[in-house]
């Protein structure tokens, strides 16, 4: 079993920033590729970020050059910087590990941006 704790929501002007983190415990040796998911009110929930045990990043378009996913294997934690904020970055945004045969999710942390 993995537990996913994140942390750093709040509510944020557009042009602002924030930095959420998702710490992990238990059985996290088996945690290979992280991410970040987000789902708004009415819709599906989507991928945001992803990054490989290797360090390797993918990013949803809308999102690219404003947010930067990471991760320190040492403490088992993942990270989102997200910077320019938009009103449309609003949703709830969840924490992902990919343990091969099961993935992991966190509770997730809200993400108002006002406009």
């Amino acid at each position: 079993q993995v537990q996913l704790l994140e942390s750093g929501g709040g509510l944020v002007q557009a042009g602002g920033s924030l930095r959420l983190s998702c710490a992990a415990s238990g059985d996290t040796i088996c945690i290979s590729a992280m991410g970040w998911y987000r789902q708004a009110p009415g819709k599906e929930r989507e991928l945001v970020a992803a990054i490989t045990s290797g360090g390797s990043t993918n990013y949803t378009d809308s999102v690219k050059g404003r947010f930067t996913i990471s991760r320190d294997n040492a403490k088992n934690t993942l990270y989102l910087q997200m910077n320019s904020l938009k009103p449309e970055d609003t949703a709830v945004y969840y924490c992902n590990a990919d343990c091969g045969w099961q993935d992991y999710w966190g509770q997730g942390t809200q993400v108002t941006v006002s406009s």
